[in-house]
């Protein structure tokens, strides 16, 4: 499943290593596959199992999948990453894909309702909300949980779908399941002191936290609202980091509520590509 641990050889070949195996990630191994990207490409993941479609990218001739091996430390003098376990990994490109976490604790019962965190979502979301309007006959009443950037674009997906939104930004203290029909959709929400609110869906459009633990420990530059700063062309503070997916922000913006992972993916694994073949080429002139 995964090749050895990269060896200091002469080898010319460009090596990016990817801290993380989550959507942005994958997709980003996806495009360089296709772009025909011909080094070597690590995934450190901090999962010890590994989704069907993380297997595909691993089976890739140029990818070594290291399963349960996070990044945890960042020598970026000598280009070179630790994992939790000590194995060492060089680098001459490094990609932050760590990902983020929810702000607080799971409402009770949010398994039985709708989420949204990133732009991805929109597309899940409204495949949920065409199947229960079929089912009701009409337009579905939907209540909404959240503030800041994740909860307007949620209300708007909702909108544009011909959903009536009912927005609160009170959080509950659980989401009650709809039966009987799928889990995904929610009868209503309780509140702490016992109130209810009732509807056809629930979504929960809450804050969530950028893991950019590992890349500022490593001195790269991040957001005063967390995560990892990067410019337009997903370049981090420092020389040959990159980052990409919720780990990154842009002006102050998670990443994944600016951009789709796979969108964002295409146009880093073009950066990379690039990056690559302008190093091949001072190596060369050396």
């Amino acid at each position: 499943m995964s090749a050895p641990a990269p060896s200091t050889s002469s080898s010319t070949a460009t090596r990016i290593v990817i801290a993380g195996a989550g959507p942005a990630a994958r997709a980003l191994v996806s495009q360089l596959d296709r772009a025909r990207f011909s080094g070597s490409i690590t995934i450190l993941s901090n999962r010890d199992d590994a989704s069907a479609e993380l297997m595909e990218l691993a089976a890739l001739p140029q990818v070594s999948l290291r399963c349960g091996q996070p990044a945890s430390y960042i020598e970026a003098g000598t280009r070179t990453v630790t994992t939790a376990d000590g194995m060492e990994f060089g680098y001459d490109h490094l990609v932050v894909a760590t990902g983020s976490a929810p702000g607080q604790a799971p409402v009770e019962g949010s398994d039985h309702c709708l989420s949204y965190s990133t732009i991805d979502d929109a597309a899940r979301i409204g495949s949920a909300i065409k199947d229960l309007s079929t089912e009701l006959g009409r337009r579905p009443l939907g209540i909404l949980v959240g503030t800041g950037a994740a909860a307007g674009q949620a209300e708007a997906v909702l909108r544009s779908r011909g959903v009536r939104p009912v927005r609160t930004t009170l959080r509950p203290a659980a989401v009650t399941p709809r039966t009987p029909g799928p889990g995904l959709q929610s009868t209503g929400i309780v509140f702490p002191d016992g109130s209810t609110m009732n509807g056809d869906l629930v979504v929960l459009a809450e804050e969530r936290v950028s893991l950019d633990g590992l890349a500022a420990s490593a001195g790269l530059r991040t957001a005063p609202g967390g995560g990892i700063a990067i410019s337009q062309d997903f370049r981090t503070s420092v020389p040959g980091i990159w980052a990409i997916g919720d780990a990154a922000t842009f002006d102050g913006v998670r990443l994944g509520l600016l951009v789709a992972a796979a969108s964002a993916a295409g146009a880093c694994a073009a950066q990379l590509m690039s990056a690559s073949s302008s190093g091949a080429v001072l190596q060369a002139a050396a």
